[in-house]
């Protein structure tokens, strides 16, 4: 496993923290948000955010709305999509939005630092990719 940047974002605030103390003692690097507008201020000021866990039922922007946004303005962050009101529907529209993945409260602590581990080296794949291809085009251009 690695160490990975997230963001965990949720209404609860006793979640969030609780969730945050045991992510931090497995190495995680964790900022908290709660609402989606939060989590957009966050993502702003913290560009090495790799995977954001975002629950999908919150008072003002949902997870849903939230997510669109995430995914316009910071196209390669991953994000979980967390609830206690699993649906299929829900989750099936989040994976459409572009959702890494989707997982129900409570989830296994360990299965969802699993699911953060595979988000965040897919992020660092697709950075990866990103700066292959610069060097290529830059490499290609010299005459």
């Amino acid at each position: 496993m690695t160490e990975a940047n997230v963001l965990l974002v949720d209404d609860e605030t006793d979640f969030v923290e609780t969730m945050a103390k045991r992510l931090t003692k497995r190495d995680l690097n964790v900022s908290k948000a709660a609402s989606g507008e939060e989590a957009l201020e966050v993502l702003a000021r913290h560009s090495e955010i790799e995977v954001v866990v975002l629950d999908v039922k919150m008072p003002g922007m949902d997870g849903g709305e939230t997510l669109r946004e995430i995914k316009r303005l910071y196209p390669l962050v991953e994000v979980i999509m967390l609830t206690g009101h699993a649906t299929v529907r829900s989750g099936i529209e989040g994976m459409k939005l572009g959702a890494a993945d989707y997982l129900s409260k409570p989830c296994d602590i360990e299965h969802l630092i699993a699911k953060v581990d595979e988000a965040a080296q897919k992020k660092r794949r697709h950075e990866e990719k990103i700066q292959e291809a610069r060097l290529q085009e830059i490499t290609l251009r010299r005459p």
